[in-house]
């Protein structure tokens, strides 16, 4: 069995949407402005962000939870945004397929925001 990694991503509801359109099973491709991918590393943050910001920004927002081969994400390293408690990856934007190719089962909504 692979070992895996549990990540959050807060996600709008237009992110949430395309993500539906995969049956729960990718994140879509980034846009041109959106050179990285960030899952993060608590739930907390997510929260924290999809409360916050996505809120604000598009009227609700969404945690994803997910699980991802700990194998793959030892390519990449733990980012500190802004303080101790937001970690998160920075996976480049070209390597996203790759990324989705390693996530084990489905990605699940955990917390809703309006």
């Amino acid at each position: 069995m692979t070992e895996t990694t549990i990540l959050w991503r807060p996600v709008g509801p237009e992110e949430l949407q395309l993500i539906q359109e995969t049956g729960m099973k990718a994140f879509p491709p980034r846009l041109p402005e959106q050179p990285i991918f960030y899952p993060v590393t608590t739930e907390d943050y997510a929260i924290k962000i999809a409360r916050d910001w996505n809120v604000k920004s598009s009227g609700c927002g969404f945690v994803t939870k997910f699980a991802v081969s700990t194998e793959f994400l030892k390519s990449y390293d733990v980012q500190e945004a802004g303080g101790r408690a937001h970690l998160e990856y920075w996976i480049p934007a070209e390597d996203l397929p790759a990324f989705n190719a390693e996530i084990q089962g489905q990605i699940v909504v955990t917390q809703e925001f309006e």
